[in-house]
C-alpha cells in the first residue's frame, strides 16, 4: 500500500507508513473492512467511509481527547517547538485480533468494547504527560518528549505502557466474564530523534522521524505477544534502573538488515531518581572534590548559637547530586 504523504510502498497489512508513520487505512464501522486512506465508501458494504469518523467523534483529533491542562501547555509552547529536533520515546499499542473478535457484532456493540480499551490506553499516556498523536482503529501511537519536552521520556513511556496493560486487563476480566471474549493489548517502545515540523490548532503534530525511530517502535508492537510490552535497547538504556526487563535476545526485525536486541518490560522498580538508578547500577569512585567536602564537614561541626544554613554555589554538572550522599 502506497503512502499518500511520502509515496513509500508499504506492506498490504501495514496500518502506518514505515517511513513517516502516516495512517494508511481506516476501519469500516459497519462491517470491519479495512479501508484505504483515500476511500470514500466501503468496498464491502458501500457505507460512506466518513461514517466511521462520526462514530469515532471523541477520537477524531488530538483536540478531542487531550486533557485541557496538557493542551494548554502544547499550544503555549508550540511556536518554540516547531522546527526543533527532539529526543523522544514512541509508543504503539493495539488490541490484538480486534477484527476477528468484533467481526460478527453490531457496530455499536463493537464500539462499546473497543472504546473503553482506547480510553484506557490514552489515560495511561496522558497520566505521564505523553501525547496521543494518532488513533487508528484499534490502537494508538503516542510520543513522550515531544511536543512536551521531558528528559525522562523513556521512563514515562515505560510507566504508561505498564499502566495501560494493568487497566486494560482489569477491564478485560469483566468482559471475559460477561461476554466470553479475550481482550488483550500489545505495546511496543523505541527511543530516538524526531523533528517537529508543525503543531496544528487541533493539537495534531506533524513531524519527521530521524532514522528508524518510529519504524522500530511499530515493529516492537507487532512482535509483542498479546498482554506483553517489548522495548528496544535504545529505550532500555534510558530507563535502566527504573524498570525490570527480560531479554528476548537479538531478533530479526522486518525492514532492518541486522537483528536488534529486544527486551520484554515486566515491572517498575522502586527507583524514582536518577541518582538511585545510577546507584543501582553501581557508582564510580568519587574523586576530585576533597576540598569542597572538607568545607562542608567543617561547617557541620562548627558550633552555632542558632540554626544556620550552608550554601554551596556549585555549577551545573559539577557533581552536586553526587556530593549530597557523600
Amino acid at each position: 500500500m502506497k503512502c499518500s504523504r511520502c509515496q513509500h510502498e508499504n506492506s498490504p497489512q501495514a496500518k502506518f507508513c514505515e517511513e513517516c508513520a502516516t495512517p494508511l487505512a481506516r476501519i469500516c464501522q459497519n462491517c470491519g473492512t479495512q479501508l484505504s486512506a483515500t476511500a470514500k465508501f466501503c468496498p464491502e458494504c458501500a457505507r460512506p467511509a466518513a461514517a466511521g469518523a462520526v462514530a469515532q467523534g471523541k477520537f477524531g483529533s488530538p483536540e478531542a481527547y487531550t486533557p485541557k491542562h496538557l493542551a494548554e501547555k502544547i499550544l503555549t509552547s508550540k511556536s518554540a517547538l516547531e522546527g526543533e529536533r527532539k529526543q523522544v520515546t514512541v509508543l504503539f499499542a493495539d488490541l490484538k485480533g480486534s477484527m476477528e473478535l468484533l467481526a460478527d457484532r453490531d457496530p455499536e456493540e463493537a464500539r462499546k468494547l473497543l472504546d473503553p480499551v482506547l480510553e484506557r490506553m490514552m489515560e495511561a499516556v496522558h497520566r505521564y504527560e505523553g501525547t496521543v498523536n494518532q488513533v487508528m482503529g484499534d490502537g494508538i501511537m503516542a510520543l513522550f518528549g515531544a511536543p512536551l519536552a521531558c528528559e525522562d521520556h523513556a521512563v514515562r513511556a515505560c510507566y504508561a505502557a505498564l499502566r495501560m496493560q494493568e487497566t486494560v486487563k482489569r477491564f478485560a476480566d469483566n468482559v471475559r466474564r460477561a461476554e466470553g471474549l479475550p481482550l488483550q493489548i500489545r505495546v511496543g517502545l523505541n527511543s530516538g530523534e524526531v523533528v517537529v515540523r508543525s503543531i496544528g490548532s487541533d493539537l495534531h503534530m506533524d513531524y519527521t522521524a530521524v532514522g528508524q525511530t518510529t519504524h522500530v517502535a511499530a515493529r516492537m508492537e507487532q512482535m509483542a505477544l498479546p498482554g506483553s510490552i517489548l522495548l528496544s535497547a535504545q529505550t532500555l538504556a534510558l530507563a535502566e534502573g527504573y524498570v525490570e526487563v527480560r531479554s528476548q535476545g537479538p531478533l530479526p526485525v522486518k525492514g532492518l538488515a541486522a537483528p536488534l536486541e529486544v527486551y520484554e518490560l515486566t515491572r517498575a522498580t522502586t527507583v524514582r531518581s536518577r541518582f538511585q538508578a545510577a546507584a543501582a547500577r553501581g557508582l564510580t569512585r568519587f574523586v576530585g572534590r576533597e576540598s569542597e567536602l572538607e568545607q562542608l564537614r567543617q561547617a557541620l561541626e562548627r558550633p552555632s548559637p542558632s540554626p544556620s544554613i550552608c550554601i554551596a554555589p556549585w555549577t551545573c554538572a559539577s557533581g552536586s547530586s553526587r556530593r549530597r550522599p557523600n
